[in-house]
């Protein structure tokens, strides 16, 4: 049985990485998935990959830190689909640098995508959730968000913020039957952590205690079960995916 057959789906930042496993996923699950992102080729391209599969998919290019440009999308996606059942907020970028080395324009950069974009969708989004009263929205925080790191005082910063807001925001939306979570990934495969030199990603390994990267596969099942019925009765959390490291 597909668990989320009819289902209209929305993914930020889903035309590669995590992002894209995550739409790929509730796709195969029946969901009619949203591809957004900000460059259009790439997410019509992710688009009609899925649909080439045989499954449903949709895409549209959508800048998350315009307010005006996202409240044009989602009235395009309300347009043409009964409503948005899921969001998943998973756009995101880095632009690390050692605090004194970093300049306002990458710590503005960052905060803008990861933070003010989660604003910016979730507010969008939650009045249509509020008016059917039901929804599941799905924060795509980072473990850096808990932890810290060197070089990534912006990151760190815009992750963790993320995850206040999600606790914020489920309590305002929980009596209308809205759960809202966060999932902190640690170190994923990904084309970030490819570009890692042999010796740190060794490093890195030393202080994961199941002694691997995870998958973007991880990251997406634990979205797929944050955003079914079994998880009705979750919501402020953030579930950390990361292979023990923040033990």
């Amino acid at each position: 049985m597909l668990r989320y057959k009819d289902k209209v789906v929305v993914v930020t930042g889903s035309t590669r990485g995590i992002g894209r496993e995550i739409a790929t996923n509730f796709a195969h699950e029946g969901a009619q998935v949203i591809i957004m992102g900000r460059n259009e080729g790439l997410a019509h391209q992710v688009r009609d990959e899925i649909v080439g599969q045989g499954l449903k998919a949709d895409s549209f290019a959508c800048d998350v830190t315009n307010l005006e440009n996202v409240t044009e999308i989602i009235n395009k996606i309300l347009d043409k689909y009964r409503g948005i059942d899921i969001l998943i907020n998973n756009a995101g970028i880095t632009k690390d640098n050692l605090l004194l080395r970093m300049s306002e324009s990458d710590w503005d950069d960052v905060i803008n995508v990861n933070l003010k974009g989660v604003f910016n969708c979730t507010k969008i989004v939650a009045k249509v959730m509020l008016k059917a009263k039901q929804g599941k929205i799905i924060n795509i925080s980072s473990i850096i968000g808990i932890s810290g790191n060197i070089g990534q005082a912006n990151y760190a910063a815009s992750k963790a913020g993320m995850i206040g807001f999600t606790k914020s925001v489920a309590l305002e939306l929980a009596s209308r039957g809205i759960t809202v979570n966060a999932v902190a990934p640690g170190y994923i495969e990904t084309d970030m952590t490819a570009q890692l030199k042999s010796a740190a990603q060794e490093e890195l390994l030393k202080r994961i205690p199941l002694r691997k990267f995870g998958r973007p596969s991880d990251v997406a099942h634990t979205c797929l079960f944050l955003a079914s019925d079994a998880a009705n009765y979750i919501t402020g959390q953030t579930i950390v995916v990361d292979g023990g490291m923040a033990i």
